[in-house]
């Protein structure tokens, strides 16, 4: 059993032995063998359609999955010179869409700042919001703020029932969460006609893998409704990646070797070919350039020859570059795959 990988501030050691977990080994069939089997290895980059920007590891809560490791601990917050950073290579290029996400992003104290002047560039704006940051006294005013500039919400709810869903997240998350969804419902959010885009994301609460996300959508759909009285858009599903705290998790309970035979046994090439590091570039807290949030979270930078901060930001080069891939991206591709937005594999 390894040391704890969970810590603030990541200590080395702790990320040292989540890649010494996650190296290539016998026991698993690498994953660029499984590229090249279908002749996509290496794989490359086919645009950059999202910039996603982690504006920081602190959040209100402390769930037991979140591959970031965030909670209210954390103290790596994005500053508003690296997002200056990040305005400037938005405004060189024509990425059409901005995902916030965090920790909870809007703890950044300049999440509305940003907001603003990401609109101001005409571009689309997505906050990845876990809903209970919405019922905190001081963010009240929030829906409303999100609502004036048309962000788009993608609202973090594991399950339709609330033991399945507080069981992940802490007791009380999901009563809280229900209450931001009628917020957001009031001021039309998810509500169709509206043109105000509210999104859930559903993630298992163990070691398997989602359902297929129409079915279990329809099933979100009628319960929410039936249930609580209240609507959304789409639901996306997420597979859990083996890193930070779900890695401990898969590690302590024994069962870190039987998660990733079925990741690896599900590899689906269809899912491979549209994986959302080939149209995304991730931004991280510190400004740093990854191929995704997952790679971040391992430090695993942009490629050799490549800027690796947005301050070197080149859009050229990032838009066809080769992805930094690893044992860890069967996640993204086991089944109809598995991205921030959903599945990939229709």
């Amino acid at each position: 059993m390894p040391r704890s990988l969970l810590g603030q501030g990541h200590p080395l050691a702790a990320l040292d032995e989540q890649l010494r977990v996650l190296r290539p080994s016998g026991r698993f069939r690498p994953f660029e063998r499984s590229l090249g089997s279908h002749g996509l290895d290496p794989l490359t980059a086919t645009g950059i359609g999202v910039l996603q920007l982690n504006l920081g590891k602190m959040c209100n809560q402390t769930c037991k999955h979140c591959h970031v490791d965030a909670g209210p601990d954390r103290t790596e917050i994005m500053t508003r010179e690296t997002m200056e950073h990040c305005l400037r290579a938005l405004g060189s290029t024509d990425i059409p869409r901005v995902d916030l996400t965090g920790g909870a992003p809007e703890l950044n104290p300049h999440f509305r700042w940003l907001v603003e002047r990401i609109r101001d560039l005409g571009r689309s704006v997505m906050d990845r919001c876990n809903l209970t940051i919405l019922m905190v006294p001081r963010f009240r005013d929030l829906p409303e703020f999100l609502a004036g500039h048309r962000v788009e919400v993608v609202a973090s709810l594991p399950y339709f029932l609330a033991r399945n869903t507080d069981a992940q997240r802490g007791v009380g998350v999901f009563e809280d969460s229900i209450a931001a969804i009628r917020l957001l419902n009031g001021l039309g959010y998810g509500v169709e006609g509206s043109g105000l885009t509210l999104n859930l994301v559903s993630n298992p609460t163990g070691a398997f893998l989602p359902p297929r996300q129409g079915s279990i959508e329809a099933d979100f759909r009628r319960e929410l409704k039936a249930r609580y009285d209240v609507v959304f858009n789409h639901l996306y599903v997420i597979t859990n990646m083996p890193i930070n705290r779900f890695l401990e998790f898969l590690l302590r309970t024994g069962q870190y070797e039987a998660y990733m035979d079925r990741l690896v046994s599900a590899y689906n090439p269809v899912a491979a070919e549209a994986v959302m590091c080939r149209t995304t570039l991730s931004v991280g807290w510190d400004g740093r350039l990854y191929d995704c949030d997952f790679n971040q979270q391992l430090d695993l930078t942009t490629g050799p020859g490549l800027p690796r901060h947005v301050a070197e930001f080149d859009a050229e080069a990032l838009a066809r570059r080769p992805i930094v891939t690893g044992l860890h991206c069967y996640g993204c591709t086991a089944g109809a795959g598995s991205s921030c937005g959903g599945e990939v594999a229709r």
